[in-house]
């Protein structure tokens, strides 16, 4: 991914040469900043959480619209028209109040707890394979019932390896030149991750989870041959999951001809009636909830495929403004990663970096299935598609950066709190 590719480039030499001169890495040497004292959290930025806001409240716009006729389906029959709504409302609000709290915690309190996090959401990946613990929805064990919410473990995972990613490379900053050193163990984290979730199955948090691992690998300046050896080993395992499975391979047939009979009815049936949405849409829509699609043609359009709907109702406008207020958040929360690493905040900037690329990473799949540029997966867009858990998480994560970006500008002040 380009946008942080050249995150620790020069900052590396930097870091080098301090290291030549005193001996030590100075990874945190800003904690007599940030330690005792709070930081002020009224410097902060604007227009990462505007976007973030609009982003929320256009989402739920939509799954208003994608779910208002649902109740007609006898598979629905005893919600209202708003039940969505108003489920999606109550777990923004949750959210909002979650991301509220993890705004308060210094950067160096979470990367003191990342491994723990790590582990406990390892466990909790464990426990929703249990029967009678794990929910069933649609032949997958995903979701654990707490009452208010079906909870994801998926969704903690993804977080989790972004925070354990960022503190295992600034661990293993010296050594990360050795492959068995360096990689090996995060290749054995990455693996456990990965063999509970595909036994839930969940293909979709698997291939982010390795987007974030990867990227934090990348950013972390782990030797190019080794990122491409490791690069191609994660590909080959891809390639081995889906050739062993052929539920996976006729996905992938039908996304390559989603208009042949033979698959425009059955695996392709979502792909194909995605596109009509967007096709009917035009330039500016049909208008916000004239969506046809919608009316029980198109499965799951208040989740995976919610972008059809955008299209089919707002039209190209419509779509294209999701598309570039996601780029641009992407993009900030990048910058923000790389403010933080030129401040020699390695963790932080690291672990920014890795809830962009699964926020990036997430956002292009969705937008890739929903448009038919990649093979129809289970992955929600996040903070838009309807999901308590998805929805939570995206928001604490995107407090986290927030944090970063306060404790970035603090220090910019000269250090004062």
């Amino acid at each position: 991914m380009k946008l942080g590719a050249p995150s620790l480039g020069p900052v590396r030499h930097w870091l080098s040469a301090r290291r030549q001169d005193s001996g030590t890495l100075p990874v945190r040497d800003h904690v007599h900043v940030t330690g005792e004292r709070a930081v002020r959290l009224s410097s902060f930025d604007q227009a990462l959480v505007a976007v973030v806001g609009a982003l929320v409240a256009l989402g739920l716009v939509m799954v208003y619209s994608a779910s208002v006729a649902l109740p007609d389906n006898p598979r629905f029959a005893r919600y209202d028209q708003a039940y969505f709504l108003l489920r999606q409302a109550l777990y923004a609000a949750c959210g909002f109040v979650a991301a509220t709290a993890a705004l308060q915690v210094p950067v160096r309190v979470w990367e003191k707890w990342a491994p723990t996090l790590f582990v406990v959401a390892l466990v909790l990946l464990v426990l929703v394979l249990i029967p009678g613990v794990g929910r069933v929805v649609n032949k997958s064990r995903r979701w654990i019932p707490l009452g208010l919410m079906n909870f994801q473990p998926s969704e903690l995972a993804k977080l989790a390896m972004a925070m354990y990613a960022a503190s295992y490379m600034v661990r293993k900053m010296d050594v990360k030149e050795n492959f068995v050193k360096a990689v090996w163990p995060m290749a054995v984290a990455l693996g456990f991750t990965g063999v509970l979730l595909l036994r839930e199955p969940d293909m979709g948090a698997f291939m982010v989870v390795s987007l974030i691992s990867m990227g934090a690998l990348y950013l972390g300046g782990v030797n190019g041959r080794m990122f491409l050896l490791s690069g191609m080993v994660l590909v080959g395992a891809f390639v081995l999951v889906i050739a062993s499975s052929p539920e996976k391979s006729e996905r992938i047939f039908a996304y390559l001809k989603p208009w042949d009979p033979m698959y425009a009815q059955r695996e392709a049936y979502q792909l194909t009636h995605s596109l009509i949405a967007f096709g009917r849409g035009e330039i500016f829509g049909q208008g916000l909830g004239s969506s046809v699609e919608k009316l029980h043609y198109l499965p799951e359009a208040h989740t995976d495929f919610l972008l059809a709907v955008i299209g089919e109702e707002l039209g190209f406008v419509g779509v294209a403004s999701v598309v570039v207020a996601f780029f641009w958040l992407t993009r900030r929360i990048f910058v923000i990663g790389r403010q933080a690493i030129a401040l020699d905040r390695v963790f932080a900037g690291l672990m920014c970096q890795g809830i962009g690329i699964w926020m990036g990473g997430q956002a292009f799949i969705n937008m890739g299935v929903n448009m038919g540029v990649l093979p129809t997966k289970g992955l929600t867009l996040p903070l838009m598609s309807y999901g308590g858990s998805a929805i939570l998480m995206n928001l604490v994560a995107l407090a986290m950066v927030l944090r970063v970006d306060i404790e970035n500008r603090a220090l910019m002040r000269g250090g004062r709190a």
